[in-house]
């Protein structure tokens, strides 16, 4: 029995980086013997509708369609203003290349709790925090977001966050709602999804090992030595 997502969503991942830091396309690099872009996309397709590669990288296409920026050179929020142009989802998942820990058991259960809940239904972004910070890499977006992510582009504001913001807050009082709902922040506490009654698949529950790495299931790779600590947590890979 697979773990169906309740709505229909687009799925991208954000593989347009440069990887300075890294000296190569880390989307590219391999863990567990797969690259880094393989695990994306594996973890996406269980739970969305269609999943495409934000990058204009040809190598990739090999993993799925591509889809390059239309303002190269903005960092993921051109990623991001591509992908809310080409989807024909309304709601459309994120998720950067370097996060191969995050458990796909968290991302389908966000989904499920957020997504549909009638009370949180005014929010047109929707992400994690973590220790207080936000993750606005992983997140969940509206289609709406779009306009406002080209004019941050036309400004010259690259940050994701400060855009999330003024989107949230726009969109919001556009639906006649206190200005906090559009944006929603869920605190990323001690998640485990534990297998219950009925046979799921493995991946839709997390693994002691998994829960061991729970430090890792925001973190990026964006150096050699992050990406030698994280060949030490292999056993925590669930793709």
């Amino acid at each position: 029995m697979s773990c169906p997502v309740p709505e229909e969503v687009g799925g991208y991942v954000l593989a347009g980086g440069k990887s300075s830091r890294m000296r190569r396309d880390k989307a590219l690099l391999e863990l567990a013997g797969k690259p880094l872009v393989r695990h994306a996309v594996k973890k996406l397709r269980r739970v969305c509708m269609d999943v495409r590669i934000l990058s204009g990288n040809p190598e990739l296409e090999e993993y799925a369609p591509t889809v390059p920026d239309i303002h190269p050179g903005c960092g993921p929020m051109g990623g991001m203003e591509a992908a809310l142009t080409h989807s024909i989802f309304e709601w459309n998942l994120f998720l950067p290349v370097d996060m191969p820990f995050l458990p796909s058991a968290l991302v389908l259960g966000w989904l499920r709790n957020w997504l549909r809940e009638s009370d949180r239904g005014g929010a047109r972004v929707r992400m994690f925090t973590v220790g207080g910070r936000p993750q606005p890499g992983f997140c969940l977006l509206h289609k709406d977001v779009k306009p406002f992510l080209s004019d941050a582009i036309e400004r010259g504001e690259f940050k994701l966050l400060p855009a999330f913001e003024e989107a949230g807050r726009e969109l919001a009082l556009r639906q006649g709602l206190l200005p906090g709902v559009g944006l929603w922040r869920v605190p990323m506490t001690g998640f485990r999804a534990t297998r219950g009654r009925g046979q799921k698949e493995d991946w839709c529950y997390t693994t002691e090992a998994q829960q061991s790495a729970q430090h890792l299931w925001f973190a990026n790779l964006n150096t050699p030595e992050e990406f030698a600590e994280a060949e030490r947590h292999v056993d925590a890979l669930d793709t």
